[in-house]
């Protein structure tokens, strides 16, 4: 029962290679799709309150790592329910774009309960070479650069890899262990001592910003985003994310809340991943490299609430991913559907949208508002947490520039929205959605907005999930 939302996603992965050796329908494929992520995402709920370890110790079910799981296979379930079909993907090759999709689920689920820097780099490799595989499974014709996509994912993949081994050889040499338990009780008294301790942990977060996208990881993310599927690109900008985050949180707490060189290292990555992302996103028009440039500058606001090493710092992290998955799946969600055949969509094709689908129009300017941090969403009450925890421990330059970057990304969100409520003379065919693709809309609409009123119930899941770590 321990392994249970694991064992679900690798029933899942099994049951679509056998059906990569038929030839099953598109749509039983997106139903059986359907059905097993929604088995899964139940296992995950049902072991929430387990408690265990596995693996020698080296794999730790407990309340936080229970917590992102559900919130990992709940985003799977999300991806495969976003449309129709599978419009970007190649006719022949979509029975194994599922089947590595659930891989690299697997792989990201397992990362959330790994406490040995062994197993976390196995779990980091399952998830990354799964996603290796399916960035070039892209239809021919809707773009052409999905190889040079995959194969610049891959090389900035494999080298973040080895950096992070690279940090985990100092670390082990120093310490003599591969234990997150046992590193905690090592590593706060000797990083003063040893600076090698301070370069160890900071190649070893290498692997982490590179799936959070964060400086200077991050130049893979708009080439990727713009360069893979509709439906990957919607995968690659979350879920992996949200699993960075779970380590991230484990693994900053090693260094100790006191060790100012460390922190001021990750603070100086934060701001510049801030600043880079939202000056960059200004003067995108593609909408799949601007959400690219937007995930780098979240992943700065990110981080503000993991170096405040708190409680609060947790919670306002953990919140915020949450926000995150919801606000940026609703905008490909958008685009999925404003892309018939898999093609990139910019600022042209949204004019008019709300006379097309005045649903598609609303769902983009609540995520909009949203990810611009615009009251009353969950993206304004995340940032608000965030804020909150770094005003706590006194890092008031960090939340002014912080505030400052959120000014400046108000303006390319608004853009967005502006573009969709734009009026235009010629006539334009609507868009005709099915009920289930209407429910999916109005899901996110009323989830982004009333996390953002209520949050109470998620900050208890996630103080419980907290408590576990810290």
């Amino acid at each position: 029962m321990l392994y249970l939302p694991e064992l679900t996603l690798l029933f899942m992965a099994l049951v679509f290679f056998v059906v990569s050796l038929g030839n099953l329908k598109e749509s039983r494929l997106r139903s059986l799709g359907l059905l097993l992520s929604a088995i899964a995402v139940i296992a995950s709920v049902y072991s929430y309150g387990l408690n265990g370890s596995l693996f020698f110790d080296a794999y730790r079910v407990d309340a936080f790592s229970q917590l992102f799981k559900v919130i990992i296979t709940f985003g799977l379930f999300i991806v495969i329910y976003l449309g129709e079909g599978l419009y970007g993907i190649d006719d022949t090759l979509r029975p194994e774009y599922y089947l590595f999709l659930t891989i690299s689920a697997f792989g990201l689920v397992s990362m959330s309960s790994a406490v040995e820097l062994i197993t976390i780099i196995i779990c980091l490799e399952i998830s990354s070479f799964a996603l290796f595989i399916i960035i070039p499974f892209r239809k021919k014709g809707a773009y052409r650069e999905q190889m040079e996509a995959g194969i610049k994912y891959a090389l900035f993949g494999v080298a973040a890899s080895g950096i992070t081994l690279y940090g985990m050889s100092y670390i082990f040499g120093m310490t003599h262990t591969t234990y997150l338990a046992d590193l905690m009780k090592i590593i706060p008294g000797i990083i003063l001592k040893k600076p090698l301790m301070l370069i160890g942990l900071v190649m070893l977060l290498s692997g982490f910003f590179y799936k959070l996208a964060l400086f200077p990881m991050h130049f893979w993310a708009p080439d990727v985003y713009e360069g893979a599927a509709n439906e990957t690109s919607s995968f690659v900008a979350t879920l992996p994310k949200v699993a960075a985050v779970a380590l991230l949180i484990r693994l900053i707490t090693l260094a100790g809340a006191e060790v100012g060189q460390f922190t001021w290292v990750m603070m100086i990555f934060a701001v510049l991943s801030m600043t880079f992302g939202n000056l960059s996103a200004l003067v995108q028009t593609d909408l799949k490299r601007l959400l690219a440039y937007s995930s780098i500058a979240h992943a700065g606001y990110l981080m503000i609430g993991l170096l405040c090493v708190s409680e609060l710092g947790y919670l306002s992290g953990i919140y915020y991913i949450a926000g995150y998955l919801f606000m940026n799946l609703a905008c490909f969600f958008v685009i999925y559907h404003l892309a018939p055949q898999g093609e990139n969509i910019s600022f042209d094709d949204l004019t008019g949208l709300y006379k097309r689908s005045p649903l598609m129009a609303l769902t983009l300017a609540v995520s909009a508002f949203g990810m611009a941090g615009i009251p009353p969403t969950i993206g304004f009450t995340g940032k608000l947490f965030i804020f909150t925890a770094a005003i706590k421990k006194d890092m008031y330059a960090l939340v002014i520039l912080a505030v400052i970057n959120t000014g400046i990304a108000i303006f390319y969100y608004l853009k967005m929205v502006r573009a969709a409520y734009t009026s235009v003379d010629e006539q334009l065919s609507p868009l005709n959605l099915r009920v289930s693709t209407s429910v999916l809309g109005i899901f996110f609409i009323i989830i982004i907005i009333l996390l953002g009123i209520f949050p109470q119930g998620f900050i208890d899941f996630a103080k419980e999930a907290v408590a576990a770590v810290i």
